[in-house]
């Protein structure tokens, strides 16, 4: 690493200020060395993707481990790094906040909370103390550090698009710089959202073949994720060159590319 941790995150916040940039999730060095010859400008580390990197399922990677991994993406680029660290490995807001500076520690530019437990999203006052707690952890050492609040209503199966707008909503005024709902992929919310949290910024999650960075951008998002799709589509590559070894005794014309 060539760049200091204090510009990757200044560098960060500035992307965060206009126009529109792609965040990609690779879960390992090879695929973030991948990514940089690519030219992408920033990363962002995916739980499941690791998860499965590693063995396990997402959301049973331990909140030691996560940090491990975040400190060796942050020192092996220049990129900066945002972090998907869950809901923060704890319930209370104090927690979560000893927790986030764990976090910050290991060279992040970035980092996002959730406000899921299990199928069920926290009550609100709690969700913005948590939001509140990593604010004040991220403060407590560099300000430039992106805060990302996410609403996970769409990904429990509550498609109330304008109950999660209320929660992003106190998510920013809670602190929060970038906003994100995973699972919003229809047009008018997503634009509503951008809406309801202006001038902050807000994420997206790309959700099908039919989403297009262009046209989130004309909706005014700021940034694209993929979260552990780079990660299934490494796999699925994986498990039918496999198979085919198995049943065929022979490889994929696609292994030889």
């Amino acid at each position: 690493m060539t760049i200091d941790v204090a510009s990757k995150r200044k560098t960060f916040r500035d992307m965060h200020a206009d126009g529109f940039f792609i965040i990609p999730n690779p879960w390992d060095i090879g695929g973030l060395r991948r990514l940089e010859k690519l030219g992408f400008k920033a990363i962002a580390s995916t739980s499941s993707g690791f998860a499965w990197s590693i063995g396990r399922e997402d959301n049973t990677v331990p909140r030691d481990l996560i940090v491990d991994h975040l400190r060796v993406l942050s020192e092996y680029t220049d990129l900066p790094v945002n972090a998907d660290f869950e809901a923060g490995f704890a319930d209370t807001a104090r927690e979560v906040g000893e927790n986030v500076r764990l976090a910050v520690d290991a060279g992040v530019a970035g980092l996002s909370i959730e406000d899921r437990v299990g199928d069920r999203l926290y009550e609100l006052p709690l969700a913005v103390d948590r939001i509140h707690a990593s604010r004040a952890a991220i403060d407590a050492v560099d300000r430039n550090i992106i805060l990302v609040g996410r609403c996970e209503n769409f990904l429990i199966g509550n498609k109330d698009i304008d109950a999660t707008i209320a929660r992003l909503v106190e998510y920013a005024r809670a602190g929060a710089d970038c906003l994100y709902a995973p699972g919003v992929t229809e047009p008018a919310h997503i634009e509503a959202i951008v809406r309801a949290v202006a001038p902050k910024s807000v994420n997206v999650l790309l959700m099908s073949p039919d989403m297009r960075a262009s046209e989130l951008a004309a909706l005014g998002v700021r940034r694209a994720s993929v979260g552990g799709r780079l990660a299934r589509t490494a796999w699925a590559a994986f498990d039918d060159a496999a198979s085919t070894l198995l049943k065929e005794g022979r490889l994929p014309p696609n292994s030889f590319r």
